[in-house]
């Protein structure tokens, strides 16, 4: 990983490849993030899904859970199966479970479908909780840059607890250039797409 420009690379070497990543870990102000100068990154709105209308339905989305890897505010490159590192001089604005979680209640929102969308603590009488376990938000550069968003979804009862529905979206986009802000966009093509995919699915199977 190259601190200084921002971006990353992969090590021919195992050895070095294992000091690269000691060495940022060490010098958290600068491959790892959290530096004055590091860029800041936000997912963009989503458009408003297709879907049935749900208007005697209200829902409530919880936080999604989420390995400790990508429960940050660090922006994840996947080199391979085993192995990951964070973009550099580069960051979300936020933890990426509750950026998520905000993209997905304004998603609901503009779907116009619904009696209510809401938060755990807004005391909303719930019908449905939208349960969410991120699975993938990544660059993997294994075979040529793309972005990957994998997301678990299960639609449960809030009355009787049970889970009606349940399935797990995944998108993927080519990164369209070089440097931070191609790697992010590519991140927030994958994911409108699969925030599309879950709304338009929720709002069926309600």
């Amino acid at each position: 990983m190259d601190c200084g420009t921002g971006m990353y690379f992969r090590p021919s070497s195992p050895f070095l490849r294992v000091f690269a990543v000691s060495a940022c870990v060490l010098t958290l102000g600068g491959c790892l993030g959290g530096g004055a100068r590091d860029d800041t990154f936000a997912l963009s709105a989503v458009a408003a899904a297709e879907g049935p209308s749900a208007k005697s339905r209200q829902i409530l989305v919880p936080e999604p859970t989420a390995l400790k890897a990508l429960d940050s505010e660090q922006i994840v490159i996947r080199l391979d199966r085993s192995e990951i590192q964070y973009l550099a001089k580069a960051r979300w604005n936020d933890r990426l479970p509750k950026m998520v979680q905000a993209k997905l209640v304004e998603a609901f929102e503009n779907s116009g479908k619904l009696g209510g969308v809401g938060r755990p603590g807004e005391g909303l009488a719930i019908d449905y909780q939208i349960m969410t376990d991120i699975r993938a938000f990544q660059i993997e550069t294994n075979g040529g840059d793309i972005a990957r968003v994998e997301i678990s979804v299960k639609l449960l009862n809030d009355r009787n607890g049970t889970v009606r529905a349940q399935k797990v979206f995944q998108a993927t986009a080519p990164v369209g250039g070089t440097g931070n802000r191609a790697f992010v966009a590519a991140l927030d093509r994958a994911f409108s797409s699969v925030t599309g995919d879950i709304v338009a699915w929720a709002l069926r199977s309600m």
